[in-house]
């Protein structure tokens, strides 16, 4: 079994509350703890590359995401993002990334608190990242997305696809 590339970006799936301050706050990535408490199985080779909200995500970071994966020995990637600029990401990546399996993942409710998506997530990326052809999609809630059909509807909290449907 070949490993599967973790990148972490950070994002809400990252963060938790610091009770000094009273605010949510990056410290360090809960990915070895959420692939403990999984019981994963999956050879898993982990890459820390920012500990940021995306909303301060600049094009350069993005472009760091991209020779990350390039550069890859690891043909599946599972890339840890925060919600908001997620999409704009995939895109990056999927204009200019084709010989590979990548999924975006993140989540809407940090991994630390309960009834967090994150978990659900992980897990999701991670079994897309073994089945699915080459290419970049995002895998958020149990649906997956390819990179140039997706969208964060921030009315509904939810991810869907930008081909118009009627979401309830």
């Amino acid at each position: 079994m070949k490993s599967i590339r973790i990148i972490a970006t950070g994002g809400t799936f990252e963060k938790e509350y610091d009770e000094i301050k009273g605010a949510l706050v990056i410290r360090k990535t809960h990915i070895p703890r959420l692939l403990r408490k999984a019981r994963c199985r999956l050879p898993i080779s982990l890459k820390v590359i920012s500990k940021i909200d995306s909303l301060y995500m600049d094009n350069g970071l993005r472009e760091r995401i991209l020779e990350e994966c390039r550069k890859s020995k690891e043909r599946r990637i599972v890339i840890i993002h925060g919600t908001d600029t997620l999409a704009k990401t995939a895109r990056l990546l999927g204009a200019n990334i084709h010989d590979k399996t990548i999924i975006l993942t993140g989540s809407l409710i940090p991994s630390t608190f309960p009834y967090s998506d994150a978990d659900f997530n992980l897990g999701s990326a991670l079994a897309f990242a073994q089945c699915m052809e080459n290419g970049v999609y995002v895998a958020m809630n149990g649906q997956l997305f390819p990179w140039n059909d997706v969208r964060k509807i921030l009315e509904l909290g939810v991810f869907g696809a930008l081909s118009p449907k009627t979401y309830k």
